[in-house]
């Protein structure tokens, strides 16, 4: 027999009787909760960390107006799960002692760009609605080589010829690009209700905030006319950084049919998260915002420590993790750190590269920290895959890596561990071009956005592979380029992983 659907109808259904152990239902009623948040990039991590974090803050105050307008970004897939569920889905938290499921109701509509696109401006629009987050990953920010955004991209060209057609208020197509959604809404904010509005970024980038700022006035600076809107958005847009964490692997068909049996009810929507959460936000807001400190995160005055220690320790970590495992054939996360090998390499990686430039935040303790990370990563239940944490390495080993490199080369030091993380992903990207990577007894193909350029650098013998890669400027720093050291240290390295 096949269970109902999810849905506000079939919950109420199902809450009439009695729920099993570790099972509950949304913290607000999403009935009576209207709509005050809109997300661009509504995909598995959002609903498991900002929609559960926006909903606990919302039942802790009573308030009834943070619903989220939930925007996909590439397909209208996450509207086919949600829609027909009335925006409910389901978090499976797993941990290493058993599994607990929880409803959340604060997503009360879901959009998808290219049918959606004037009701998502609307909603950015609207003087109702005073918060936007982001999580559309680093490669979906469209920055170019400089880092500012990639105005010659026929994209968000195609983008920007829409935001100026929105400054008379003429029709215009759908959104091709996050920042590109965000500016027109602006645009469309400016000329309608001039409202104060705060947008939070919560993709790892070093500094999201002031990235996201700089973006939206390079989009701007590019729309003939709207000099208006950029001195409105300078003076009553704030964009506060932030640092995210919370491991959300893939859903697999065993969560699904978990989670179906601990609720009866087969939710398409179901997410998956570990136990863990953490959410530093830096407390710079144009207006109302929920109150996430009450459901867990940490507002602060500066948010750059928090992320620093982040990116560095759990993110550089599970990185290598992810290359030099996926290069053992470990098709897992806590398959690769219980490898002893490669758990050495690990922690390596931190006390004796990482550790040396961070300066702990108020009440962190980083050795402490190590170990919890690597306590998460060895959780098998999270399922969290080295292919999945491999991909889009171009656009994430410069934050979450060579600045460690280029820390420890300033201050003398020869960053061995690293040296290694990066051959880890010079091999990986040459296994992958080559059609030599099989993980979990299929072939991984290369998955980055510069999969082609890195191709063609990686190949040829280890010194060929490792300048090749030390030369693309776009990647590597030229400080960090530069060194001979390191450059041997990463030969030496990639020349082990490779006979």
């Amino acid at each position: 027999m096949t269970n109902p659907r999810l849905s506000l109808r079939t919950w109420h259904e199902r809450a009439a009787r009695p729920l099993p152990d570790g099972v509950r239902g949304p913290a607000v009623d999403p009935a009576a909760t209207t709509v005050g948040q809109v997300h661009l990039g509504l995909g598995a991590f959002t609903r498991a960390h900002q929609a559960v974090c926006t909903e606990d803050a919302a039942a802790a105050t009573g308030g009834t107006g943070w619903g989220v307008l939930g925007v996909t970004q590439r397909s209208p897939r996450v509207a086919e799960q949600l829609v027909p569920q009335d925006g409910l889905y389901g978090v499976l938290t797993a941990g290493a002692d058993g599994t607990s499921l929880r409803l959340v109701g604060s997503v009360r509509d879901v959009a998808y760009p290219g049918r959606d696109t004037g009701r998502v401006l609307d909603a950015l629009a609207a003087a109702t609605t005073h918060v936007v987050t982001l999580t559309v990953t680093e490669k979906g920010y469209r920055r170019g080589a400089g880092g500012g955004l990639d105005v010659g991209a026929e994209d968000v060209a195609a983008d920007l010829a829409d935001a100026r057609a929105e400054l008379t208020g003429e029709a215009a197509g759908a959104a091709r690009t996050p920042v590109g959604m965000l500016v027109r809404g602006l645009v469309r904010r400016h000329r309608t209700s001039a409202a104060p509005l705060t947008v939070v970024c919560c993709d790892n980038l070093t500094d999201n905030g002031t990235v996201l700022a700089g973006l939206v006035g390079d989009a701007l600076a590019a729309v003939p006319g709207a000099e208006k809107v950029r001195a409105w958005v300078e003076e009553s847009v704030r964009f506060p950084s932030t640092m995210v964490d919370r491991i959300v692997p893939a859903t697999t068909e065993a969560h699904h049919a978990e989670a179906e049996a601990l609720l009866g009810l087969r939710d398409e929507g179901l997410v998956v998260g570990e136990p863990f959460f953490q959410w530093v936000v830096e407390d710079a807001f144009a207006g109302p915002r929920p109150a996430w400190e009450h459901a867990g995160a940490t507002l602060t005055q500066d948010v750059a420590p928090y992320e620093r220690a982040k990116l560095r320790v759990l993110n550089a970590t599970h990185s290598t993790l992810a290359y030099l495992g996926a290069l053992r054939g470990h098709a897992t996360i806590a398959e690769a750190v219980a490898d002893p090998d490669l758990a050495a390499v690990a922690r390596a990686l931190v006390d004796e590269d990482v550790l040396p430039t961070l300066t702990a935040p108020d009440g962190m303790d980083l050795p402490a920290y190590r170990d919890s990370v690597l306590h998460r990563f060895a959780n098998p239940a999270t399922g969290h895959t080295t292919v999945q944490v491999a991909m889009d390495g171009s656009q994430k080993l410069p934050v979450r890596l060579l600045g460690t490199v280029a820390d420890r080369l300033a201050a003398g030091a020869v960053p061995h561990a690293a040296a290694t993380a990066f051959a880890g992903w010079v091999a990986y990207v040459r296994a992958a071009s080559e059609g030599g990577l099989v993980v979990g007894g299929r072939t991984v193909p290369l998955d980055d956005p510069l999969a082609p350029v890195l191709a063609e650098a990686a190949a040829g013998s280890p010194e060929e592979a490792v300048d090749g890669v030390l030369a693309l400027r776009q990647v590597v720093p030229a400080d960090v380029a530069a060194s001979t050291e390191f450059r041997s240290a990463a030969v030496a390295a990639l020349r082990d992983l490779t006979r």
